[in-house]
């Protein structure tokens, strides 16, 4: 049998071109009159790349230490010649969003609900109890992005940001036997950090934009379990709230960024707290989703999570663009998440 790393980084008939092209790289500026020192000055906060620029505030590129006023003008003038700024048809925004591509998360009950799978320029967020499968779906995810799927997917690898200590390599061997890939490959594939405080998640943000810019077309997923552990920590009280909302509200705008920048799917989970207002308005759960409306309306497909009998679980699309509310239950075996059996 092809080895995993072959397997999953092969070139599909065109697919890996695709890839390659799909960004423009920062050094390209050199040719518009940017000097090579400032270019690194970008590199150095993770703008590794032209539409980065673009997706950068003057007033955020003011703060990069060694760039001037001045300075930020003529980058973003010099961004502006290589990008075809403005407006576009859908119907050439549909042959961009052609480039999306879709992980699957085990079960085809549950890919079936998500349109096909985890999607890629997009944050898919999932949020639930402990016990819900949060943690186990994205140990999954490590395995799955691997592997070749449906339309030219090639496969690639995976950066698990850990803020909770969950992260268990051993577990990636498992869900590895049930898929009939090695051991080794899958783990080398994964790249892992551990997150000690939010300011140090959001600085992991900056290594992760130069790894997908180094290994172009290689990184297919970005997982962060989970989003809001460590600015609950951090952030304490109503006095907080305000700073807390607005640092998580940036680094939610770089995950959206990241996945448009470099096409790869952004998968985050989610914790619960208690609703105090609930019992006024006599709802069924009295429990929501932390993060409050930044983290609402950042993420792209948000999926609820609660407990079955037994392994069962039940996934429920809370909020999606294109995909209608709906139900599916899969269970949580050995393999990792997988059909539920009838």
């Amino acid at each position: 049998m092809k080895g995993l790393e072959d397997q999953a980084l092969e070139d599909e008939s065109g697919y890996q071109e695709d890839e390659e092209s799909f960004f423009q790289d920062i050094e390209l500026l050199q040719k518009h009159g940017i000097n090579m020192a400032d270019i690194k000055k970008l590199k150095s906060v993770g703008i590794c790349t032209v539409k980065g620029i673009q997706m950068t505030t003057r007033r955020a590129l003011c703060n990069v230490k060694g760039l001037s006023e001045a300075k930020v003008d003529k980058i973003k003038e010099a961004a502006g010649k290589l990008l075809t700024c403005g407006f576009q048809t859908a119907s050439e925004y549909i042959i961009k969003r052609k480039q999306v591509f879709h992980i699957t998360t085990g079960s085809l009950e549950f890919d079936k609900l998500l349109g096909g799978g985890v999607e890629s320029m997009a944050i898919t967020e999932a949020f639930g109890e402990f016990r819900t499968g949060k943690t186990q779906l994205a140990h999954t995810l490590c395995v799955t992005a691997q592997l070749p799927g449906e339309y030219g997917y090639s496969g690639g690898k995976v950066i698990f940001i850990d803020s909770e200590n969950t992260f268990r390599p051993e577990r990636l061997k498992d869900i590895a036997d049930r898929f009939n890939v090695d051991h080794e490959a899958v783990l080398d594939n994964v790249l892992y950090a551990r997150a000690y405080t939010s300011e140090h998640q959001m600085e992991l943000l900056d290594f992760v934009a130069a790894k997908f810019h180094e290994e172009g077309g290689v990184f297919k997923l970005l997982i962060i379990d989970s989003i809001m552990a460590l600015f609950r920590v951090d952030f304490s009280g109503r006095g907080e709230l305000a700073e807390r909302q607005q640092k998580l509200a940036q680094m939610l705008s770089r995950l959206q960024k990241i996945s448009e920048e470099y096409n790869v799917a952004v998968f985050v989970t989610n914790q619960m707290t208690a609703d105090p207002g609930a019992g006024m308005t006599f709802q069924a759960d009295p429990k929501k989703p932390i993060g409050g409306h930044i983290l609402a309306h950042a993420s792209t497909t948000r999926i609820s999570l609660r407990k079955g009998r037994a392994e069962l679980r039940i996934a429920k699309i809370f909020d999606s663009p294109d995909m209608p509310e709906n139900e599916a239950t899969f269970a949580i075996m050995a393999g990792g998440i997988t059909d539920a059996k009838d």
